[in-house]
């Protein structure tokens, strides 16, 4: 089984507008051909012709079975109806977790604005995605992104599950330190490569990774994950099968992490 933690239905190419149902479309054939058994949707912290709000999704993908939500929220942007339309969500359960965008966003995971949703994921007891690593776009401003960061969070918040997406790259150490020192951070794989693994970068990453799990331990708080459409899920599955890991820790990986931590009833898929 492959669950995917980490996709967008973003239109990356602004020079024309996808529909949002050609994108789950696009999406959901993607996933037939590589054998993905369910991914989840991360909305954008912007809303855009190019970006659906989270509402837009969350209808989206009704009758979906192997698609689920994850709700991105701005830090600039957010104001009392957010937060009461996510509250709702939640708590009909049509959503899996909160993402958020520093780095693409002027703040630090610690900041007191942010509270509010920090409280109301430790509730409905969902994770949080934290953008963490490089940006996408040349106009982030990385210094708001790094992992270490993270830990402030993760010790403020014992209660509350955190994501670090990307493994915090490019530093993986960093993020390695901060899964290994807290037992609520978990970290995504998603989103080391535009498009394909070359065969030396992926020689790269994979001793990266192993590093990671040599120092962290068995990998229970490692998750599967792409960031498709900017990476390629045939490619990231080949960089999986590099891995020289036992067939359970790549279970984990694949599935088994995710499917406890975002309550993901495999029974259904």
């Amino acid at each position: 089984m492959i669950i995917d933690v980490h996709t967008h239905i973003n239109n990356y190419h602004e020079d024309r507008v996808a529909s949002l149902e050609d994108c789950l479309n696009l999406l959901t054939e993607t996933m037939i051909e590589n054998k993905v058994d369910y991914s989840l949707v991360l909305s954008s912290y912007k809303v855009n012709e190019h970006r659906p709000s989270t509402k837009q999704v969350v209808e989206a993908i009704k009758g979906r079975n192997n698609l689920g939500v994850v709700s991105g929220i701005s830090y600039l942007n957010y104001n009392h109806r957010d937060i009461r339309e996510i509250g709702e969500y939640l708590e009909r359960g049509l959503i899996k977790g909160l993402k958020f965008y520093p780095g693409y966003e002027p703040f630090y995971p610690n900041d007191t604005r942010l509270k509010v949703w920090y409280e109301m994921a430790i509730e409905y007891d969902v994770p949080v995605m934290f953008h963490s690593g490089d940006t996408y776009a040349p106009t982030g401003k990385v210094k708001y992104s790094h992992p270490l960061h993270i830990d402030d969070l993760a010790v403020d918040y014992p209660d509350l599950k955190i994501v670090i997406c990307h493994v915090g790259n490019p530093w993986i150490r960093d993020c390695m330190e901060v899964v290994y020192k807290n037992q609520n951070v978990y970290a995504d794989i998603s989103g080391l490569v535009l498009g394909d693994f070359s065969e030396k970068f992926e020689r790269f990453m994979k001793k990266e990774i192993e590093e990671m799990i040599t120092y962290a331990g068995d990998p229970n708080y490692l998750l599967y994950g792409t960031d498709w459409p900017i990476s390629n899920m045939k490619s990231y599955l080949k960089f999986m099968d590099q891995l020289e890991l036992s067939d359970d820790k790549k279970d984990r990986i694949l599935w088994k992490n995710a499917a406890e931590l975002f309550k993901i009833d495999v029974t259904k898929l």
